[in-house]
């Protein structure tokens, strides 16, 4: 869907010849960078959780953050296809509304949402899954020495890493494949309890029943989150313009689909309280599906599941350190690079000191939480943000969304962050911690900037001499 009214050609002008990125990503790679950048940790480790908070009805959470998902999406969509350069939602905010320090609060919590989200990925690594194999470690300290093994491989090379994710990508999809696939024996087979379905946890009806409900959704949209990464690759994918929007329609509707396919099965097969009880939920379906397949293997793929969110989360956010370093907004310090591995490895040593702290802070649940309140603050802001920016044209033609879902948007992305949505206050101590980090940091910057540019004026002018 185009701009009305902009007489231009179909698609975006072409980026100049000595740019500095290469646009190596075509569309079937874009949708499948997509889907392995949603998939992860937020089903494998987080739908007990979510069914403890909404019993049987397992599936309605994630259909709903699906349906909020999609609305964002299509913000996104507009704005990459309208500014296709790899600053996400750092830039778009910029753009609407010129505050630099909005824009700044904005990228930190964009980069803290991947802290929080590699800490729950931890505690998921050192829970039910591991336990499958030993459970003489405690589980803090397997979660903090999971976090310095994948501080060590992004420290050794972003090469490593993406090769790396490739692989785990497909480990994880194919363990998803294997819940559908005995959800499907189960139902050929008459098994299972289609009664819990449409039970829920929440007692009462009325307010009681929402809260529980929203409080579930903003939990299960967890797993969602992933998204709203690609549009950083915009510089990176050709012809963005056009490709965007099926790639990441495409992607959020498979992961959606899968989702609530895996919360049906899950449901149908396993009590919510078990559920519940389990951080491998998906464990718990295997070993009740009444198919020969081997638990340990499974936990083992679940393993790799959520070693990949946590790889791609790390290293979304000590780039995000590193550039928002080179752009002056954080001390410079943060934007030194390993000799001879080319790394950030300040930043990396940064945001992986911070991601142990979050692990010595919270279970699954509280983190998972922490990521989906901090992503949907910036998703509000970036629903806002494409109807401010309706007033700025660009020459190329590009998608617009109807203005009705980025209103959507903006509103569901705003009760989910509320109180309404029935989360724990560690929730937001926690969110509120992080900012207040970024932003003695963004001070410190401020004060060490001025006394730079305040040194320089005080150094006497030699040219006339």
């Amino acid at each position: 869907m185009t701009a009305p009214g902009t007489p231009a050609p179909p698609t975006a002008p072409g980026p100049p010849e000595n740019t500095a990125l290469k646009r190596a990503i075509g569309p079937r790679l874009l949708i499948l960078f997509v889907i392995g950048d949603i998939l992860g940790t937020g089903i494998y480790a987080t739908t007990g959780k979510v069914a403890g908070k909404v019993g049987g009805a397992l599936w309605l959470p994630f259909l709903i953050g699906f349906a909020v998902a999609i609305l964002t999406a299509a913000s996104y969509v507009e704005l990459v296809g309208k500014y296709p350069k790899a600053a996400g939602a750092a830039l778009y905010t910029q753009k609407a509304f010129k505050v630099p320090f909005l824009t700044f609060v904005v990228a930190f919590m964009v980069m803290c949402s991947g802290l929080s989200s590699a800490s729950a990925a931890a505690r998921a690594f050192g829970g039910d899954y591991l336990g499958e194999f030993t459970s003489a470690l405690p589980p803090t300290l397997v979660a903090i020495l999971f976090l310095l093994v994948l501080a060590a491989l992004n420290l050794r090379g972003v090469a490593e890493s993406v090769k790396a994710n490739v692989v785990l990508t497909v480990v994880e999809v194919t363990g998803l494949l294997v819940i559908l696939s005995i959800g499907a024996y189960a139902v050929l087979n008459g098994d299972g309890e289609p009664a819990r379905l449409t039970e829920f946890e929440a007692s009462g009806t009325g307010y009681a029943l929402v809260t529980g409900v929203l409080g579930a959704t903003a939990l299960g949209f967890f797993a969602f989150v992933g998204f709203e990464d690609s549009v950083n690759m915009a510089e990176e994918t050709q012809d963005p313009v056009r490709t965007f929007p099926r790639a990441i329609f495409i992607g959020v509707a498979v992961t959606g689909t899968v989702y609530v396919l895996v919360a049906l099965v899950s449901s149908l097969l396993v009590d919510h309280r078990t559920l519940e009880r389990s951080s491998g939920p998906l464990l718990e379906v295997v070993k009740a599906g009444g198919v020969d397949f081997p638990p340990g293997l499974f936990a083992l793929i679940a393993l790799f599941a959520v070693t990949n969110s946590a790889l791609i989360n790390i290293m979304m956010a000590s780039r995000l350190c590193y550039g928002m370093a080179n752009e002056r907004v954080l001390p410079r310090a943060l934007g030194r690079v390993l000799p001879g591995r080319r790394t950030p490895w300040v930043g990396i040593v940064l945001v992986s000191l911070l991601a142990v702290g979050l692990v010595s802070t919270g279970e699954i649940e509280g983190l998972g939480d922490t990521t989906s309140f901090l992503l949907l603050c910036v998703f509000a802001v970036v629903n806002i943000a494409v109807l401010v920016l309706r007033k700025d044209r660009v020459e190329h033609r590009h998608f617009r969304t109807p203005t009705a879902l980025p209103v959507l948007g903006a509103v569901t992305a705003l009760i989910l962050a509320s109180p309404l949505a029935d989360r724990d206050a560690d929730v937001y101590v926690r969110a509120g911690v992080l900012l207040l980090i970024g932003i003695g940091l963004w001070v410190v910057n401020k004060v060490v900037m001025a006394t730079r540019e305040g040194s320089a004026q005080d150094l006497p002018d030699d040219r006339h001499a």
